[in-house]
């Protein structure tokens, strides 16, 4: 038992951690494999490269999913709390990571939902030790989380308003100018009011034309909205200093302050901090 857990520990501070030699080592590899797999899906894509090299294409990729699946396997093992690690964000992505190659065998051109790898290359923010960006990204985080209570209500009013523009225009219009009802209706107000502007419906009456100025003018209004809550937020979060790389192994969150010993986050104790190396 012991043995086992001595092993545990270290697969989990080479795959979890980025402050040690082999943590940083294993972490450069995995992204330069990522790059790798997301280009052969990129090249697989093109018709002329496809017809030349599609089965050495398709074998790669092969490849590079079973390495990703023993890594996703590995990280299952190593990690205190399996199914936390499963659940997180970056869990959800390993195994996004790998899942299309075995759908492809079931349903062609899956394969293409590869690309969804490029989640991973997060991951460089930890092997580059680039703290400031990673508490750059906690403060973007807490902000964003702290704006979707009003977001929500002005995503709410904004339907409102849309759900009005386009019932007005489908009454001006009718279905003789192209807004066949009501829903065609709402999607034009949209395209309108974010500013979009397809073209493909158009009002021709003069009262359509001036619903359409004002929904034009109330989109330049609108879309600030967000933007302004969002930046608002961003002041009030207290900036964090010294984040580090460590994993919590119980909740299986990042960017602890470096004398910390318990999660930030969940309150278990952190795994001791590795001395990191240039």
């Amino acid at each position: 038992m012991a043995a086992e857990a001595g092993w545990r520990a270290q697969v989990y501070q080479v795959i979890f951690e980025a402050d040690t030699p082999a943590g940083k080592l294993f972490d450069v590899v995995l992204l330069w494999s990522i790059l790798l797999s997301i280009a052969l899906v990129l090249l697989d894509s093109v018709a002329v490269v496809h017809n030349a090299f599609g089965g050495w294409l398709y074998g790669a990729e092969w490849v590079f999913t079973a390495l990703f699946t023993v890594e996703y396997a590995l990280r299952l093992l190593s990690a205190p709390r399996p199914l936390r690690y499963a659940r997180s964000f970056f869990g959800v992505v390993d195994l996004l990571a790998i899942v299309p190659t075995y759908l492809s065998l079931f349903i062609a051109g899956s394969q293409t939902l590869l690309v969804v790898r490029a989640l991973r290359m997060l991951r460089v923010f930890r092997v580059l030790k680039l703290s400031r960006y990673l508490r750059e990204a906690m403060v973007l985080r807490q902000a964003l989380r702290a704006s979707l209570p009003k977001i929500g209500v002005f995503l709410y009013t904004v339907l409102t308003l849309v759900i009005i523009f386009g019932a007005l225009m489908y009454l001006i219009e009718g279905p003789e100018r192209g807004f066949t009802s009501i829903p065609t209706s709402i999607y034009w107000a949209i395209v309108t009011l974010t500013t979009v502007g397809y073209g493909d419906i158009a009002p021709a009456s003069v009262p359509g034309r001036l619903l359409a100025s004002l929904v034009m003018i109330m989109g330049y209004g609108i879309i600030a909205v967000p933007t302004g809550i969002v930046t608002v937020e961003m002041s009030r979060v207290r900036d964090a200093d010294s984040i580090t790389t460590r994993v919590c192994g119980h909740c299986m969150r990042e960017g602890h302050d470096k004398d910390a010993r318990h999660c930030k986050f969940c309150g278990a104790d952190l795994p001791p901090r590795v001395a990191a190396t240039d």
